[in-house]
């Protein structure tokens, strides 16, 4: 059993860490801006540049397997999903914010791997753009944690 304390730490410590990062190209601007903030992140809490693998698909719903891809090849302590979906008129919004975020999720505990999900889903352009540098670090500050914390559980 877990002491009071354990977990609530918020370590984050990134040295030796190896991060993978995956980034929907769709609704580019805002992904990229979110990919700067958590690399810029990443290297502040330590991980060094040459422990980061980026890697760039065509939209959310790709996002999933690309990661699966990453857990099965193996020697990643955390991966990272990075994309950003748009409310639009059709039901298409729905299935790519759902879809999407259940694929990151099944990934992460299939292989019990920490994945900081910042798939921005909102309702308009300036929402994404308020939202994309501060998740961005989000993203990079849960990883680095989850890896912190999965290895005082272990």
């Amino acid at each position: 059993m877990f002491g009071a304390d354990k977990g609530r730490s918020g370590k984050l410590e990134g040295q030796g860490l190896s991060i993978g990062i995956v980034q929907a190209r769709f609704n580019e601007g805002i992904t990229e801006a979110l990919a700067q903030a958590c690399v810029t992140e990443l290297a502040a809490l330590g991980v060094a540049q040459d422990r980061i693998d980026h890697v760039r698909v065509p939209g959310a719903l790709e996002v999933p397997v690309v990661l699966q891809a990453m857990a099965e090849r193996g020697g990643y302590d955390a991966l990272i999903a990075l994309g950003c979906v748009i409310r639009g008129e059709t039901y298409h919004f729905e299935l790519v914010a759902n879809e999407s975020a259940a694929g990151v999720s099944r990934v992460a505990l299939d292989y019990r791997l920490p994945i900081a999900n910042a798939i921005l889903t909102t309702e308009n352009l300036d929402q994404a753009v308020a939202r994309q540098t501060e998740k961005g670090r989000d993203a990079a500050r849960v990883a680095v944690e989850m890896c912190n914390l999965l290895d005082e559980i272990e």
